[in-house]
């Protein structure tokens, strides 16, 4: 089966190259953060996939971006006065995060067109990774459908369409680290039963926990009930159905998205110390067990990241390290869950 899903010889040169494409993604997700933080996400107000990959060259150039940015609320909501060197600080930011975009897209499909015509990968690897570069372009698309939300007459992008920009991105993370995985020790063809299923289980928690985090983000829930782990001196807020319809709370009232998203990241850690604890007293392979341990590990420094971030009002390296953190834990509950289905 190994040798079907990579030529022989070739493998350490597949996993390299999708090693890569996981770190670019990675970066991505991370830097995509930032220009949330930042606010910047709406300096670059076109979508032009190809010609835009050349930033403003010129003083005139400058000036007509920052003109069309301000024809938009954006600026006149939470950015007016602001001078043309403040907004090619946040135009950067924004650009970064397309040029990097457009460098994942490349990275991934050029060396992905040569092994296949190699036939260095087999059939099946291949419709995978082309299934993953179609999502990729899905996300460019994605990205643009969620920066035209905020040119429009409110402040900040649409906290769905964030939400889904973030999830698709962590899909396609998790789909080439996964398949980093299966090159490097065979595909994973075991059962989906006993610790492969629960360890799949909690993938799926910290997946809901993660888009959680979007919507804190999209809502800047974040910025308030700065304390833990009281919310307003109590640990249920009194607040969480001001909203009508009641199902709307969890979506766009900030005492209730924080607080759902508290109690994720709190549960996470539970059911992770749980799992570890009951693990720790049977027979697994050292290695499996190695690896649920480090899924703990890695679960309770994210929430320590998360209520750091909070406390301290939501300072952007620890709020970008939050983020980050969130990305390596999905890819450590994977190499867990691998290993699980390979025992």
């Amino acid at each position: 089966m190994a040798a079907s899903f990579v030529a022989p010889g070739t493998r350490r040169a597949v996993a390299l190259w999708l090693g890569l494409c996981a770190a670019l993604v990675f970066a991505m997700i991370v830097l995509g953060g930032v220009t949330r933080l930042t606010e910047s996400g709406l300096s670059i107000v076109e979508w032009r996939p190809v010609t835009g990959i050349l930033p403003p060259m010129d003083e005139a150039a400058w000036q007509a971006a920052f003109d069309a940015y301000q024809a938009y609320p954006e600026y006149e909501i939470v950015n007016t006065g602001m001078t043309l060197d403040a907004f090619r600080t946040i135009y950067w930011y924004e650009y970064a995060h397309r040029l990097l975009g457009r460098l994942v897209g490349v990275v991934f499909l050029v060396p992905l067109i040569v092994f296949a015509l190699r036939r260095r990968i087999g059939h099946g690897l291949g419709l995978r990774l082309a299934a993953i570069f179609a999502a990729g372009a899905a996300q460019g698309a994605l990205g643009w459908y969620m920066v035209a939300s905020g040119l429009v007459d409110r402040q900040g992008v649409s906290q769905y369409r964030l939400a889904a920009h973030l999830a698709l991105a962590v899909a396609i993370y998790a789909l080439i680290v996964w398949t980093l995985f299966d090159v490097l020790r065979g595909p994973a063809s075991g059962p989906w039963r006993g610790v492969a299923r629960t360890l799949a289980a909690f993938l799926v928690l910290v997946f809901v926990t993660v888009i959680a985090g979007a919507f804190v983000a999209g809502t800047d829930a974040g910025f308030a009930y700065n304390t833990f782990p009281l919310m307003d001196s109590r640990l249920v807020p009194l607040d969480l159905w001001l909203l009508e319809p009641w199902w709307i709370n969890h979506f766009e009232n900030v005492a209730t998205v924080q607080f759902q998203h508290r109690v994720l990241a709190v549960l996470t850690v539970i059911v992770a110390a749980l799992f570890w604890l009951d693990i720790s007293r049977g027979r697994l392979r050292a290695d499996l067990q190695h690896a649920i341990g480090a899924t703990f590990a890695v679960a309770a420094a994210q929430a320590g990241l998360g209520i750091a971030t909070l406390v301290l009002e939501m300072p952007i390296p620890l709020a970008a390290a939050h983020q980050a953190g969130a990305v390596v834990l999905v890819a450590v509950v994977l190499w867990a869950l691998h290993k699980a289905r390979r025992v």
